[in-house]
Order: C-alpha cells, then structure tokens, then sequence
C-alpha cells in the first residue's frame, strides 16, 4: 500500500508558559523549612529590570535530625492548561552555585490541598499530587534550558531528603497525565537535601510538547511521539528502511508514520511475516491495534469474517489489510486523496477500496501502539 499523495501539514507545536516574569502575574514566596528546628533559610524576590526571580538562601543539617533541611520558593494559581505540550518541563535559569546538588522543581494537580501534598510527597494519607523531580544548572553567565522530561516526575517522593521512592519507570501510577497537566495549581522550586549556598536565577518555566527523537520538526506531521515500547517487536526496527533520505536516527515507525518526505512510500512489503514479528502468530481472536504515537483505539480485527481471512487479505496485499465493520471510525480519518491517518495526526496507509469493499491497506508500524492509559506520560 503505497503513499499515493502528499501527507497533511507538519502540525504546530508550541511551548505552554507557565511562569513568567515580565507581567506580574504569578507571586512566588519563599518558605523555609520548619522541621525539628530546622535552621536553612532563603529569600525570594523580582529583578524587574531583568524580569526573572532570584532565590538565595543556604541549606544547613537540620540540628535534631543532623540532616540537610530544605528551602523553596512557591506560587500558587490557576497556570495555564499545559495537557497539549507534555513532552517536558523548561526551565531558563541561571546560577552563581551551579555545584549546588540539590535543586529541585516541583508542581501540583488533582489535590484539593496543593501545599499539604507538596509537603508530604504521597507519604501521608491524602497527599498525593505533587510531582516533583531533580535538576542541575549548567554553569555560566547566561540563561540556559534546563529541559526535566515529564517521566522523571514522581508524586511519591520522601518528604526528608527530597527523593522519589517510586519512580515514573517503575509504577506509572506516579507519573503526571495529561489530565493532571491541564490544571496545575501550584508550582514550586526547591534546593533541599543537599547542603551548601544556593543562589538560583529564574527566567520562566514552560511546558514543552514531546518532539520525536529523528524526525525534525519541519517534516514532522505527527501531533505525540512514537511509543518507544511498540507490540510485535517493531521497536527492533531502529533504521528508517525507506528509499529517499531521511535522518539516520529516525526509526522506521518515526519515518513511515511521521516523516512527510516518506509521502511515497511505505514500510517494507510483508514486514509483518518478519521472522522476529511473525503479527499473525500473536493474535487469537479479535485484537485492537491502536495508533503508534498516542494509543488511541484504530481498527479491531477480524469483524465479521474469520481470522484466515484477514490473513488471507492481508498476504494479498503485502501489508495489513482492513475492512469496514473493523473500522473504530471516531478515531480513523481518510482524506480527499485517499491517505489514512488517526485523529492523532499519526499516518498509517492508504484507503484502497476494491470489489469486496472498503480496505484500508496499512502499516504496522503505525498500528502497533499500546493504548492509552489517560494519556500518561512516558517519554524517553
């Protein structure tokens, strides 16, 4: 099922901002850590010729506990609804203390109690929902990015050193959605943990959509990257096996599903009888593939006739082979031109209606997704 047209436009992407200094409108205020007699102390306050925040302080054991306490720097609001860019969070920042090893950001959603979840780090009953996650400032004069992948956020963290006791990668269940980034209510910014003089310059915080590894923007139609776990061992598939350029680093699900140079083409005939993929000996009756970037519900295979004949459709053509009564319409959309892709933005194949009916003659790359969990973040 060759491309037979041109792809849809790259779709945009755009950063969300989150802070900002130059209008007033978030009010950060510095706490100090008040465990045990704890003795860390900081400041917080606006350089408004330069419009970023400046958080100094020092973070001393705290004396019962002969322990580092901590310092941090909290706003509360309404922020912006960030669910479309949940790749990673940016932080412009600069430091006179780069060494300083124990910054940390952190932020609140689906709590009705921001500041108590953001002081007990799900260790307490009720106060699950801040997220929090370490980060280090490059050393330098000038503002710089300081980009945190929304993966390396937990809300199950230790509220005495700072560090997550479970991770994203080991239970999904702490990592932030979607859901949670479209209404976040608090975000803080810490140095804790760690002993030592902390000085901390801060320009903005914004949330960033996640950007395919190969696959650069201006050729990238893709609206959520590739899955980096994808069913029937397409992952393996690490080179873009297509016949025109693309960038070597793209996978060969980044460069058939997102690419927009691969307009012509499509993965390689019969991938799916590949010895290491073998799709049929995987399904035993009627199996949901769901779209490779987001997870969304595509096609539901066999409908309405018998597994030998979806194989038998499918050896036909070369590449998987759907019908009508298989469709999850909702999520499927066919253009003028006869180009398949998700409602995702995500582009799987070509519509080829034949004698028997409608077919949607596509890629597995692009249908080997795992479904959508609410969307949770998992970028690698």
């Amino acid at each position: 099922c060759r491309w037979i047209s041109l792809l849809l436009a790259a779709s945009a992407r755009a950063d969300v901002t989150l802070v900002s200094f130059s209008d007033g409108s978030v009010e950060f205020k510095e706490l100090n850590d008040p465990v045990m007699g704890g003795k860390s102390t900081g400041t917080w306050h606006v350089d408004e010729a330069g419009h970023f925040g400046v958080f100094d302080g020092e973070v001393v054991d705290v004396p019962s506990l002969k322990a580092p306490g901590f310092i941090k720097a909290a706003a509360d609001a309404q922020f912006p609804d960030a669910s479309s860019a949940a790749g990673e969070l940016v932080l412009q920042v600069r430091s006179s203390t780069p060494e300083y090893a124990g910054f940390r950001v952190s932020f609140a959603s689906g709590t009705m109690a921001p500041s108590y979840a953001c002081s007990g780090g799900g260790s307490i009953p009720l106060s699950r929902g801040c997220f929090k996650a370490k980060f280090h400032v490059p050393a330098g004069e000038e503002f710089g990015e300081v980009r945190i992948p929304f993966s390396s956020f937990s809300d199950k963290w230790s509220p005495a050193t700072g560090e997550q006791t479970k991770t994203c990668s080991e239970e999904a269940d702490v990592c932030p959605t979607a859901k949670r980034l479209a209404a976040i209510k608090r975000i803080e910014v810490w140095a804790e943990g760690a002993l030592g003089k902390v000085h901390l310059e801060l320009k903005s915080i914004v949330a960033r959509p996640a950007q395919l590894a190969g696959v650069p923007a201006s050729n990238n139609s893709c609206k959520h990257a590739i899955q980096s776990n994808l069913r029937f061992n397409i992952s393996s598939r690490t080179e873009p096996t297509v016949p025109v350029p693309v960038d070597p680093s793209e996978t060969l699900a980044e460069a058939i599903c997102c690419d927009a140079r691969t307009k012509l083409y499509a993965e390689p005939q019969f991938l799916y009888q590949a010895p290491d993929i073998d799709l049929f000996s995987h399904l035993s009756g009627v199996t949901t593939f769901y779209d490779s970037a987001c997870g969304l519900p595509l096609f539901r295979a066999p409908q309405n006739r018998s597994m030998s004949d979806f194989k038998a459709d499918t050896d036909e053509h070369g590449w998987p082979s759907f019908r009508a009564a298989e469709l999850i319409s909702e999520n499927v959309k066919v253009d003028k031109d006869g180009i398949v892709y998700s409602s995702c933005g995500t582009h799987l194949g070509s519509y080829l209606p034949d004698t028997a009916g409608p077919r949607y003659c596509l890629d597995l790359s692009c249908l080997a997704g795992q479904p959508a969990e609410e969307n949770v973040v998992l970028i690698e």
